[in-house]
């Protein structure tokens, strides 16, 4: 348990040392510059991101909705996990999109059970943003509850019939995502998988989508690359119309 009048004094402290200048190096920089390396960064969607995640876990919604007045955004796109935000940010690339100067943030929420929370916070009872999401069709249950409950419109969502990851292997096909394991340095872990009791029996199609999530951080690079791959006609449709809806 701390003291908050200790706390207020001790922040006191902190913000006068902070605003402290040596005269010394205040002169040095007029005459040779600021070192960029130490010029703060203005803030971002990625902190934006933080900032909801800290509200959620119980901390104040101050900063989020001070990030979300000062980055001028109008938009959440709920999303299951970071794989997922890694395609839409590719495909965002690709098509020449900058979500974050739209006002677009595309927000993972660590699975699609959290939909109903993240909906109370970031649409009407919250922030009041417009929300629209991606989401796997045995996962859609969560997020039409969820932002029923926060009263926002449940027309936005785009759904993947598995997942985002088997909707990119049927669209490139099962060869053409070997060749990029390949290129990716990961063949000889591709081979192996494949060659496991477990996997005889399925198919290519199947035995690829799994490979995707054998190994930590394997889906979030490959939601990039994949997405990367893609032709432009061969995007799948929830991906492709999630950011047209945008």
């Amino acid at each position: 348990m701390t003291d908050p009048r200790t706390d207020t004094a001790d922040a006191a402290d902190v913000s006068d040392a902070a605003g402290a200048s040596d005269p010394r190096t205040d002169t040095a920089d007029a005459a040779h510059g600021a070192d960029p390396a130490h010029t703060p960064r203005p803030p971002g969607m990625a902190d934006f991101r933080e900032a909801v995640g800290a509200w959620d876990r119980g901390g104040p919604a101050e900063p989020a909705r001070e990030l979300a007045e000062r980055l001028g955004i109008r938009v959440a796109v709920l999303l299951e996990g970071p794989s997922d935000l890694a395609a839409v940010e590719a495909l965002a690339v690709r098509r020449g999109r900058d979500l974050a100067a739209e006002g677009v943030c595309a927000l993972p929420m660590g699975g699609a059970m959290n939909a109903g929370r993240f909906a109370r916070l970031l649409g009407p009872p919250g922030l009041g943003l417009r929300l629209t999401g991606l989401c796997d069709e045995r996962e859609l249950p969560y997020y039409s509850r969820g932002l029923a409950r926060a009263g926002a419109a449940a027309d936005g969502l785009f759904v993947c019939a598995a997942d985002l990851e088997d909707e990119l292997v049927r669209a490139l096909g099962p060869p053409r995502v070997a060749e990029l394991a390949r290129a990716e340095g990961d063949h000889r872990a591709l081979r192996t998988f494949l060659n496991q009791p477990a996997q005889q029996g399925r198919t290519a199609q199947q035995q690829y989508r799994r490979f995707l999530g054998t190994t930590s951080g394997r889906k979030i690079r490959y939601g990039r690359v994949l997405v990367e791959a893609l032709d432009p006609d061969r995007v799948p449709a929830p991906l492709a119309g999630l950011l047209t809806a945008l």
